[in-house]
């Protein structure tokens, strides 16, 4: 697969607590791009931040979690990443989606390196 050039990439700003099906929405939504053969994603865990609530979630030092904020970024031609909106539509109870344009310098894609 060769993706170069002009491609969309898709954030999606929730927080670590929120689940889908009894798992980790995080997980569903990765899971839902391999399956939608999606070039990649990946999960970030923040430190701090706020959404529409203006609550302050944040990571202590002590616990493993209090809803910290995540974000799933997704890069794809724009075709592939529009058939994933409409499964974020279903699972997103709350949190952001945010597409923009970007331009894909580099992607190296091993052939057959599926796990």
């Amino acid at each position: 697969m060769k993706l170069a050039g002009k491609a969309k990439m898709l954030r999606i700003y929730f927080g670590e607590d929120d689940k889908w099906k009894d798992k980790p929405l995080y997980r569903a939504i990765v899971e839902k791009c391999r399956e939608l053969d999606i070039a990649g994603a990946t999960v970030l865990r923040g430190i701090a931040g706020y959404g529409a609530s203006t609550l302050i979630h944040r990571t202590h030092v002590l616990s493993f979690s209090h809803d910290a904020p995540v974000m799933v970024s997704v890069v794809d031609s724009e075709e592939k990443v529009q058939k994933l909106i409409p499964f974020l539509d279903q699972v997103v109870d709350q949190g952001l989606i945010a597409m923009s344009e970007v331009e894909v310098i580099k992607y190296v894609h091993q052939a057959g390196a599926r796990s």
